[in-house]
């Protein structure tokens, strides 16, 4: 009898939902970056590399609005990745009610496009993205990716 291997019983799926939370300070934002790139590289999510790279850059958009706006209703603020078969979501959720709106560009700001740009990396992938309110009274910002590049 010849053999050809062992076939796992159960493949492994990098399928899941992960949820952390983090402090609403500075430091936050690179360690929550960090932590999804690790977390996607861990189990091993096929995701093309320029969808990785937005989806870190709206990880950091994110968090660095809920530390900014947030954080004197929120000192803490929780991040969720979850991942399915085709497509990658990631939320920051936090407990101040003020449900944000993207800002239209003004490039004599220096700040305040973050939604904007999360919404626009969005929009090229073939995603979507949204605030929804918690039942306590705070919100979820989220955006969902494709794993591949829409053709």
């Amino acid at each position: 009898m010849e053999s050809r291997g062992r076939v796992p019983a159960h493949p492994v799926s990098y399928e899941g939902v992960w949820r952390f939370t983090a402090p609403a300070v500075d430091v936050s934002v690179p360690q929550a970056r960090h932590a999804v790139r690790d977390l996607i590289e861990r189990q091993g999510v096929p995701v093309e590399d320029d969808i990785l790279q937005g989806l870190l850059l709206i990880v950091s958009e994110l968090v660095t609005n809920a530390v900014r706006h947030a954080a004197l209703l929120s000192p803490e603020l929780a991040v969720e990745v979850a991942v399915g078969a085709e497509w990658i979501r990631v939320s920051v959720e936090d407990n101040h009610p003020y449900r944000p709106t993207a800002l239209v560009t003004d490039y004599a700001q220096t700040g305040g496009r973050g939604l904007l740009l999360v919404r626009e990396i969005t929009t090229e992938a073939g995603g979507t993205c949204d605030v929804e309110h918690t039942a306590g009274g705070g919100k979820i910002i989220w955006a969902a990716l494709p794993l591949k590049t829409q053709l």
